[in-house]
């Protein structure tokens, strides 16, 4: 049976990342009521001042309410630093990267364990819908779907350590959304009706083209040629960091079928696109794998992966390459792999570990 607690006869002291949304709260309400010693820590972005203002004061009225102590971080400079020009420089190489699966093990986790360190709390916990366990293979901490598979965040965590997991506490990890939501509700947490959020955290009313503009200046829409696979000229692009893999709007070539964006090359400053069928692939090379437990010797193994957070994991063989890097063969094509995101395997809901996508 795996655990969505943690792994100890009582509960003891633990500190929240709290963000304001119904998840983290209700993981901190949840904790509270099962006897837990609770500190709430809200971490500053880089937002609008309004946009502070506003997150400060919702996390302010849920500890109130919970008669909970909060404590405020600035990290607004290292999040700067290690998530978002990352980000920016990512859209102007060519590639789509994924800033929340960054900002997990370099930020969030990171400055969360250092928090209880310093003020000698004993757990970490976080709103994520994933669980943990003991795991065998891992010789530690084993790491598992959320028992609700439409809200998992497991692709998110893939690059957490044993270091962050054996201190890690999920409390959600066995609820669904709907129970989450039901629960908050009943406790009546000032945030229980909150709508999700569906924006980066750090792009707040705008589109992310425009944020890659704004940080970088007017010079990064520099215009190059669409072309096919053939190198025919199909149209004009004002800037690579405005088109991502699969792409089908706003590329301004008429056809009497759509075109989609299939590669992307920086270098040459060129968007190449095909129909449909082109962007299917079997093969998927990633690096910097970041392995849950022990990295297995080189071999091949029956798994699964997903590509992308909203893709459906598939069955296919991971091949071992270097204790770092990863090929992956899926058994049938896969349409739209996307340089820049990240691979994270399977094996049935265990997590395996995770890497960046190269080709």
């Amino acid at each position: 049976m795996r655990e969505s607690i943690a792994f100890m006869d009582q509960p003891s002291d633990i500190a929240v990342a709290l963000s304001g949304g119904v998840d983290s709260s209700l993981a901190a309400a949840v904790l509270k009521t099962a006897g837990w010693e609770v500190h709430c820590v809200h971490f500053l972005l880089p937002s609008p001042s309004s946009v502070v203002e506003d997150r400060i004061e919702g996390v302010t009225r849920i500890t109130e309410h919970l008669h909970i102590p909060l404590e405020v971080i600035d990290i607004r400079d290292d999040f700067e630093n290690l998530v978002v020009n990352p980000f920016v420089d990512a859209y102007l190489k060519g590639l789509t990267p994924n800033p929340c699966v960054s900002c997990n093990p370099l930020i969030k986790f990171e400055r969360l364990h250092r928090y209880i360190l310093e003020n000698e709390i004993h757990c970490l916990a976080t709103g994520h819908y994933v669980r943990l366990g003991k795991g065998e293979e891992e010789g530690g901490i084993g790491f598992w779907r959320g028992r609700d598979l439409r809200k998992d965040q497991s692709y998110f965590l893939h690059r957490l350590d044993q270091t962050s997991l054996s201190r890690a506490v999920f409390p959600l990890g066995e609820m669904t959304k709907d129970e989450v939501r039901l629960r908050a509700r009943d406790m009546g947490l000032p945030c229980h009706s909150n709508p999700e959020s569906q924006e980066i955290c750090f792009i707040s009313g705008m589109n992310y083209r425009r944020f890659v503009e704004q940080m970088r200046g007017i010079k990064v829409s520099k215009n190059g040629t669409i072309i096919n696979k053939e190198g025919e000229v199909l149209g004009e692009h004002h800037g690579i960091h405005g088109y991502t893999i699969g792409q089908r709007h706003g590329l301004g070539i008429a056809s009497s079928r759509p075109y989609y964006v299939k590669e992307i090359r920086s270098e040459v400053n060129q968007v190449v696109v095909g129909r449909k069928e082109e962007l299917f692939s079997v093969n998927v090379d990633a690096e910097d794998f970041n392995w849950i437990g022990r990295p297995p010797s080189k071999g091949v193994f029956k798994v699964q992966a997903q590509i992308r957070y909203r893709h459906k994991a598939a069955p296919g063989l991971l091949e071992v390459l270097s204790p770092d890097e990863v090929r992956f063969i899926f058994d049938k094509p896969q349409w739209g792999v996307t340089p820049g995101q990240a691979l994270a395997c399977y094996d049935g809901d265990r997590l395996l570990g995770g890497g960046w996508i190269v080709r």
